[in-house]
């Protein structure tokens, strides 16, 4: 079974380190997000590994999230990108939606909002079976079959 990875991206180190915990408690996928604190480090890290869906911030200092945002969909455009941002617009707003964000959220985020986002994103790249399998494996789940029958 694919295995979902999650690449969580923000300067803010204990929000992001917060967050990975959050989600892994939430069992989003079974394998704990993986972080980066700065945009140069998010795009450093998709030479060893692309993630299924990447969380954004928009504010950090060097590349910022919408330069991350325009590389990855340049370079990576099957990887899932939701903007998750304490400090946007609705100009940005635009201009994520315009580069392919899945979704853009505001910070502080509800994290069942969150889940379910990422859950969204995950049924985007992936066909509903796997996506209910892998749900199924972290635990949340007994089996894919409950899963598709609570959608």
């Amino acid at each position: 079974m694919k295995e979902a990875k999650i690449l969580l991206v923000d300067d803010e180190e204990d929000f992001v380190k917060t967050l990975a915990e959050r989600l892994s408690v939430k069992q989003v996928v079974p394998k704990p997000p993986g972080v980066a604190l700065t945009g140069e480090a998010a795009l450093a890290s998709l030479q060893d590994e692309v993630p299924d869906v990447m969380v954004l911030d928009l504010r950090m200092p060097g590349i910022d999230g919408m330069e991350v945002l325009k590389r990855v969909k340049r370079y990576y455009p099957e990887v899932e990108v939701v903007i998750l941002t304490g400090h946007g617009s609705d100009k940005d707003r635009e201009e994520a939606e315009r580069l392919g964000a899945f979704d853009y959220l505001e910070k502080p985020v509800n994290i069942d909002t969150l889940v379910t986002t990422i859950r969204k994103a995950l049924v985007q790249k992936w066909d509903e079976t796997m996506v209910a399998s892998t749900f199924a494996e972290a635990g949340e789940f007994e089996s894919a079959e409950e899963y598709l029958k609570e959608k």
